[in-house]
């Protein structure tokens, strides 16, 4: 019996399902991703939270605490970041998954903010870009409406609308 190459028969290779493939395979995107992670893990800024979801660094749960002494204080609102291969060049995809009255939010979730689309940089990472959405819950935009109905609220009678704000954070914490 020689010491040579060992039998694939004798020593079984471990499956190389494409979702296996996937999580081992290494790309710029995905480097990036490893170090965002690390960073919101390590240094995470006040208010914010994000992990990639299971097995997949390409997609991200994340969870925003509203703002304290606004109307969002006490509120929990998850979302959702979708990344592709070509990030950090072009940003995520990022969605609430909790039900939301905000100007700048559609109503699948979808969020109107400028670094999100025209003003994109790759300096953004996952902590500035969770940071700034944070921010936009004070700090709407009612001139580019997501929302025209919370935009006009926003804008006319902002006693109504933090009441609708507060009836959202009461709810935020119930399964959705």
């Amino acid at each position: 019996m020689g010491f040579g190459k060992p039998s694939t028969e004798a020593f079984p290779l471990p499956s190389r399902s494409p979702i296996s493939q996937e999580v081992r395979m290494s790309t710029p995107a995905r480097n990036r991703l490893m170090r965002d992670f690390k960073r919101v893990q390590h240094d995470p800024p006040a208010g914010i939270s994000g992990a990639p979801h299971d097995n997949d660094i390409m997609l991200w749960n994340a969870v925003i605490f509203g703002p304290e002494d606004s109307p969002w204080d006490g509120g929990t609102f998850k979302l959702t970041l979708q990344f592709k291969e070509d990030y950090p060049n072009r940003p995520p995809t990022v969605r609430f998954v909790s039900r939301m009255f905000h100007p700048n939010v559609y109503a699948d979730g979808s969020i109107c903010l400028d670094i999100l689309q025209n003003q994109w940089s790759p300096i953004y990472d996952v902590a500035a870009i969770l940071t700034s959405i944070q921010s936009l819950l004070c700090d709407p935009n009612p001139s580019s409406p997501a929302n025209s109905e919370a935009a006009r609220m926003f804008s006319e009678n902002k006693r109504e609308y933090n009441r609708r704000v507060r009836y959202v954070v009461e709810h935020s914490w119930s399964a959705d």
